[in-house]
């Protein structure tokens, strides 16, 4: 059989990996993105308490390599839920690689988008936020309607960085057992003896989720940007 023939027969097998990359990247991304705004909202905060515990959270997950954190939320916090059930006389139960594997993505990234939407947050003019007040506005419509939409011209090269970098710390869900697009391409290419070829298509579908990517944010940036581009426009 020709390489590409090969290639062929595990195609649909990738593919299948590659959709569980994507769904657990969104997942992930979405998770990580509300638990960024909330960690950003408790580092301001000027609750000493919630601005101590944000930034060690921040300052921790950040500073441990994310291989660690992936085998600790596997593998330790099962032992130690196998442990806590056994001591409440519980029936035990596993976690699965494909929670396990979102939560420690959204967990890690978590921290990365708390302090981007902190430094947008930062950036949004106080004066913006003064006037939602005096208009009458409470915390969470001034919030919603004033500081989220001014806040995302600031975050966005950010939140774009985060996601770009969190589609490739997907392949680390291959190391807990996951069928994902990195896993399934490994495995074939030890199976056939073409572990170049198969790491070739795995990186070429990863080029193309960056480029589909890179596209939806170059969309969202003029959306959020039109404001300023009329102000510079009538300068």
């Amino acid at each position: 059989m020709t390489n590409f023939t090969i290639l062929f027969e595990y195609m649909p097998r990738i593919l299948e990996g590659a959709a569980l990359t994507i769904q657990i990247a969104v997942l992930s991304l979405i998770f990580s993105v509300v638990l960024g705004l909330v960690g950003a909202v408790m580092r301001l905060s000027d609750n000493f308490m919630l601005s101590r515990v944000a930034t060690v959270y921040s300052t921790v997950v950040r500073g441990v390599p994310d291989l660690i954190w992936m085998l600790m939320v596997y593998y330790s916090a099962q032992i130690g839920l196998n442990s806590l059930t056994d001591a409440l006389g519980m029936e035990s139960f596993e976690i699965s690689p494909f929670i396990a594997g979102v939560l420690t993505l959204s967990f890690i990234f978590g921290a990365y988008f708390t302090e981007t939407f902190r430094g947008a947050i930062l950036a949004v003019p106080y004066g913006q936020i003064e006037a939602g007040y005096a208009y009458g506005f409470g915390a969470f419509a001034v919030l919603y309607r004033i500081t989220f939409p001014l806040m995302m011209r600031y975050a966005l090269p950010g939140v774009r960085n985060n996601w770009l970098v969190l589609t490739k710390a997907t392949a680390l869900v291959s190391i807990i057992g996951l069928d994902d697009m990195t896993r399934i391409t490994q495995q074939a290419g030890s199976a056939t003896q073409y572990p170049f070829l198969f790491n070739m298509v795995s990186a070429l579908l990863f080029l193309v989720l960056t480029f589909v990517s890179l596209r939806v944010f170059a969309w969202l940036e003029k959306h959020y940007q039109r404001g300023v581009k009329q102000e510079d426009s009538d300068e």
